[in-house]
């Protein structure tokens, strides 16, 4: 194929619940005792998992060398919720439309702040994964989400201009701009697809249908 859409997760293909986020802090309160800890993802350095939780053990003195521990302690928590049906990962509506619209005509993927291994395991659940399974990069090895959406590219082996990365936060918008391949910037709320305009975002949707419209645009499909 030679085109391919590359996917944030987190309000573009699953919405990220309250009792998702109460996961990733789990491991802080059993191993430290450490509650409170801000749940405003743009209060941190770096917007994403691994290098959130490498931040608040530094935050709070404790040792960096605990990192891999922590992660492995989020993976097993998150496992289990899901197993258990404790939780339930939530599709934004037309996401499954939309992946199986492209599948057959794109090469598409995932470039998201999540570690990857919790990306797969919430959208197995929800029955999203294998279609974007081939171009999956997550939060392993820290950095922005410049970096991780440069390695969706780099993967494809196409040209930018046959690459379309859909995202909803401001990062992604420096992500996509940054790497020089078409930018649709996802938000369901008006008041966010206006954020996303301000920070250079020219092609905005507020549901799927107009996603797949621009893409196809983008694309010349």
């Amino acid at each position: 194929m030679d085109s391919a859409v590359i996917f944030d997760v987190d309000g573009v293909l699953l919405d990220l619940t309250a009792a998702e986020e109460d996961i990733f802090f789990q491991p802080f309160a059993v191993r430290y005792g450490l509650s409170g800890l801000s749940r405003d993802w743009d209060s941190y350095r770096i917007r994403n998992d691994e290098d959130i939780a490498r931040e608040i053990l530094e935050h709070h003195g404790l040792p960096e060398a605990d990192l891999p521990a922590v992660i492995a302690d989020y993976n097993d928590a998150m496992q289990d919720a899901l197993h258990s049906g404790e939780i339930a990962p939530v599709e934004i509506p037309g996401a499954r439309q939309l992946l199986e619209t492209l599948a057959p005509v794109a090469r598409l993927g995932i470039a998201t702040a999540n570690l990857r291994s919790i990306a797969q395991m919430r959208l197995a659940q929800a029955g999203l994964w294998h279609p974007v399974s081939g171009l999956a990069f997550g939060a392993e090895g820290g950095g922005h989400k410049r970096g991780t959406v440069a390695k969706a590219i780099a993967a494809t082996g196409l040209p930018r201009q046959r690459i379309v990365y859909v995202g909803d936060n401001l990062n992604d918008v420096d992500a996509g701009l940054s790497n020089g391949v078409h930018f649709i910037g996802f938000a369901q709320d008006e008041r966010r697809r206006e954020r996303l305009r301000r920070a250079g975002a020219v092609h905005l949707s507020g549901d799927h249908g107009t996603t797949l419209t621009l893409v196809c645009s983008r694309l010349g499909m």
